[in-house]
């Protein structure tokens, strides 16, 4: 079977799975290959601590193992993140810079930080993207799918669309 790629999460995306709790959509894709940076992880504590309670799934993800918390490490992966600190927040900018050195995707909703990220030439996945590949991979239906979008949106994910059936790729 052929190792799915490592991919490295900004709090958006995550979240957007964890408060329609979806998260296991997440698991069932990536669950050996899911990263985020300790810079993501705090962002995250800050949303529970604001009382986002459904977002303690992500801190038991990372107890269970399957989402895996990453330092920065080494000189370039320190000064890539120094960069894009200047433009992004320190959760975008440390997973950039992680996607960027160690050749991960990098699964994030906010357009300045995929403009970023494409730039530097780093592969890209968003909410909608792992949503249809989770009904590519007969994980889920659309129409589940469109459940899963109509929670995250009532929840304040902005989405292009309101239904994947709306998306020419599907």
């Amino acid at each position: 079977m052929r190792r799915m790629p490592e991919v490295i999460f900004d709090n958006c995306v995550l979240s957007n799975f964890s408060l329609s709790d979806s998260l296991d959509i997440i698991k069932r894709l990536y669950a050996s290959s899911a990263y985020i940076t300790d810079f993501v992880a705090a962002e995250n504590l800050t949303g529970i601590l604001k009382g986002h309670g459904r977002l303690k799934d992500i801190n038991n993800a990372i107890r269970e193992g399957w989402l895996k918390e990453t330092a920065l490490s080494g000189d370039e992966e320190k000064r890539l993140f120094e960069y894009l600190a200047v433009s992004l927040g320190f959760g975008e900018a440390s997973a950039i810079a992680v996607a960027k050195m160690r050749a991960y995707i990098f699964a994030c909703d906010d357009r300045a930080a995929r403009r970023e990220a494409a730039l530097l030439g780093v592969r890209l996945t968003g909410t909608l993207g792992i949503l249809i590949k989770a009904t590519k991979k007969k994980i889920i239906s659309v129409k589940r799918a469109d459940e899963i979008l109509g929670r995250m949106i009532e929840n304040g994910f902005y989405a292009p669309v309101s239904s994947l059936k709306e998306l020419p790729f599907n």
